[in-house]
């Protein structure tokens, strides 16, 4: 068969656009906020990881088109070559303060965080414990090192130590979890993860790319919102969220970070974070320490989100994040849902698998911290009248 017969065969992309029923790639020509311009429209924005609200922020753009002028559009190179700034140094110093860790290094992206990590601290016959529901960069950063994957169910700690019992106590082991689960919204449950990982001689790595500025003391993330930051192993987070730019990160203890930066392939073999991208996400960390209550304001906006939802009938996961799951159950009809609310002016994400199960099929809601209860009121009126009075499709699964 020829290599692209694959490519040839793939038609389900342009078989849903000729029915009107492809709700990806809209096109933003206005900044990331609250209410945004797509496609010559007016949108409410209730699908963005822009969390706290910091990516139209005055500070954070000045912060990046400074650091554009002083060092200019990129580095062109590694970090361990030619391309570390100064401002790289002074990002990880203030990561690893705030995180309560000893070190901290950057990635380019979140995705190559994960590679680039798990890929230089597991080895070949190392076992590496994964949560069902982690994120995909987890997926593919266990296959890059070799190491052997163990999945437990999800947030399942009963199949967790079954599965721990039963593997070699010589080898090494790391359980790996989302702190804040990107579909679902729930909470890993660390507490029981860091017993296990005690009982059973695993270390332990939290994915918290949802998890920071959004909940924990501070927006601090996941172990310090269970005051395990000391029984963490290892976080990793993103800046494409709450710290409004592009890139990631990771703290550990001095010798973990010390060992990744020199033998982590995705780390030595791509070029840095640009200039205008560490700026930023330094400025957004440093609004985040001088304003702890947009944390707060980001909860408090998800809650009462959650409450004039159930107000109006609309069937939700329950969760205590930003992130508000409403259950549309098949795939061709979440789709078409989400293209009728983007019609009304609501942009939300729709959830089909292979991110779900069949008839598991979800619409993502997302809230920030500069959401308005206006706002919010008459996007849960429009999400109402569409999700509670859409019909059926027949041969839909």
């Amino acid at each position: 068969m020829s290599l692209f017969e694959k490519a040839r065969k793939f038609t389900i992309a342009d078989e849903a656009k000729e029915q009107g029923i492809y709700p990806y790639f809209h096109q933003l020509t206005t900044k990331q906020d609250v209410v945004v311009n797509m496609e010559g429209r007016e949108v409410m924005m209730f699908g963005s990881n822009n969390y706290l609200g910091l990516t139209s922020d005055p500070r954070v753009i000045k912060a990046s088109v400074d650091a554009t002028n002083k060092y200019g559009t990129g580095v062109s190179g590694s970090r361990f070559l030619n391309g570390t700034l100064d401002m790289h140094v002074l990002l990880e110093k203030e990561l690893a303060s705030f995180l309560d860790k000893e070190n901290c290094t950057l990635f380019s992206t979140g995705f190559q965080t994960n590679l680039g990590i798990i890929s230089a601290i597991v080895g070949r016959h190392d076992l590496v414990f994964s949560d069902k529901e982690n994120h995909a960069s987890i997926y593919d950063a266990i296959k890059l090192s070799y190491g052997k994957m163990v999945r437990y169910n999800h947030n399942d700690m009963e199949d967790l130590e079954r599965q721990l019992k039963a593997a070699d106590p010589k080898l090494g082991k790391l359980i790996v979890t989302d702190g804040v689960f990107s579909m679902g919204g729930d909470i890993a449950n660390l507490p029981e993860i860091v017993r296990l990982a005690k009982k059973y001689g695993a270390r332990v790595m939290v994915d918290d790319a949802h998890g920071f500025g959004t909940i924990g003391p501070n927006g601090k993330g996941t172990a310090h919102y269970f005051g395990l930051e000391d029984d963490v192993d290892i976080i990793m987070g993103t800046f494409s969220k709450s710290l409004a730019s592009v890139g990631g990160y990771v703290v550990a203890s001095k010798e973990v970070i010390n060992f990744i930066r020199h033998t982590s392939r995705p780390y030595i073999f791509s070029a840095a974070i640009p200039p205008a991208n560490t700026a930023s996400a330094l400025e957004a960390l440093r609004v985040l320490k001088e304003e702890p209550d947009r944390p707060k304001r980001l909860l408090d906006n998800a809650s009462y989100m959650r409450k004039r939802l159930k107000e109006e009938g609309v069937k939700i996961m329950e969760s205590e994040t930003p992130i508000i799951p409403i259950y549309t159950y098949t795939a061709i009809r979440t789709m078409m849902i989400c293209i009728k609310l983007f019609d009304l002016g609501v942009y939300v994400n729709p959830v089909v698998p292979p991110a779900t199960p069949k008839g598991e099929c979800l619409i993502r809601v997302s809230l920030m911290a500069t959401h308005t209860p206006e706002i919010i009121d008459k996007a849960v009126k429009i999400i109402a009248s569409v999700v509670n009075n859409f019909p059926e499709i027949e041969g839909d699964e």
